[in-house]
């Protein structure tokens, strides 16, 4: 595949959280033939390592989830009840359509929506409804369709929206959270083992899994390979569309570059290293605070061993955890430049450690 189809490919592939290994083996396949190895955990976790002239490591970090529903229950009349799958928009379910990761493959359900002429109140306003309140029509009349179609309770389903461009170096679609850092992160590691020489540090690319649940994934993964730095990629809000304070939540533009997150977990000198290769490449870069936690796997690596130093970067998405989650081209090669030129750039005496003078 060329980057594109591998990219268009990542994002089609559902991985709701806990059952991420259909995406993982995609991604697996792609960047093995450009790694010195490629493994996985006991729970998913997977990661592809560069092997440089030094044994320390140094880790990018992503996520493999996405988010979803799953089937919590089971009517008379066939329809299914969900529960979420990390943080799903009750608000924007009705109307779409889903497939139900079951047994035999995926099926075909639509969430239902009550027609709008017999659902008004007297006030003549509504609000959103709850998970409980979906309902999913998958054509079964009875629970024994149902079993019929290889569905149970505890299967998992996405939207099936899939991914496009729009004008203007738009990419839209669902599960651009995160899997497009999965894809940044791959092309990274290709981008350095076509390079002449070798990185000073080894580098290992972890694409993990469960952070839409608690960075679970990290946590285990990190335990195992025990890397000397990391910089985490996720996704955060683009705050330039209309209806969101800049005052409240900051200001992060789509098109403007990759976002860097200061406080917290981020190691002040891994930071400053990183605005350093930015400014060197003329990389366009956006800051946002951190005043308790970044919400990110950032926050579960940092503390593992003896203390990671580790900084979290961003890519500016609109809408996020919707099916038209949007990002720009722009921002997302300008990552691929940014983290390259962090780990090509690292020496054997960049500790990131503070000291006392």
């Amino acid at each position: 595949m060329n980057d594109r189809d591998f990219l268009f490919h990542l994002l089609k592939t559902p991985s709701p959280t806990g059952f991420e290994m259909p995406g993982q083996r995609v991604w697996a396949d792609w960047i093995k033939p450009h790694a010195s190895e490629v493994a996985c955990d006991a729970y998913g976790s997977t990661w592809a390592t560069l092997t440089g002239k030094s044994k320390r490591l140094v880790m990018l970090e992503a996520h493999a989830d996405e988010i979803g529903y799953m089937i919590k229950f089971i009517d008379d009349r066939g329809f299914l009840r969900l529960d979420r799958v990390g943080g799903s928009d009750a608000a924007t379910a009705r109307g779409r359509r889903l497939h139900i990761l079951g047994d035999n493959g995926p099926v075909t359900g639509i969430i239902g929506n009550t027609a709008i002429h017999l659902r008004r109140d007297e006030s003549g306003s509504e609000k959103a409804p709850a998970v409980h309140e979906l309902w999913v029509d998958v054509g079964a009349s009875n629970p024994k369709e149902v079993a019929a179609l290889g569905i149970r309770v505890g299967h998992p389903a996405v939207y099936q929206d899939e991914p496009l461009e729009m004008a203007n170096k738009r990419l839209v679609g669902r599960a651009l959270d995160n899997r497009i850092g999965g894809y940044i992160i791959a092309q990274v590691l290709k981008k350095l083992s076509a390079a002449k020489s070798k990185p000073a540090l080894s580098l290992v690319c972890l694409n993990a899994v469960q952070e839409e649940i608690g960075g679970h994934g990290a946590m285990m993964a990190t335990h195992r390979l025990k890397p000397d730095l990391c910089v985490c990629l996720d996704v955060t809000h683009a705050t330039d569309t209309p209806g969101i304070d800049p005052i409240k939540f900051g200001s992060v533009k789509l098109g403007g570059g990759p976002s860097l997150t200061h406080g917290t977990a981020n190691h002040p000198l891994v930071v400053q290293h990183l605005l350093k290769v930015a400014d060197s490449k003329k990389i366009p870069i956006q800051h946002e605070a951190s005043s308790r936690f970044t919400g990110t796997d950032t926050d579960k690596i940092f503390h593992s061993r003896d203390g990671i130093p580790s900084a979290l970067v961003s890519l500016p998405l609109r809408s996020m955890h919707s099916v038209v989650e949007t990002a720009h081209l722009d921002d997302i090669q300008n990552t691929i430049e940014l983290l390259a030129g962090f780990v090509s750039s690292l020496t054997e005496k960049d500790l990131f450690h503070q000291t006392l003078k």
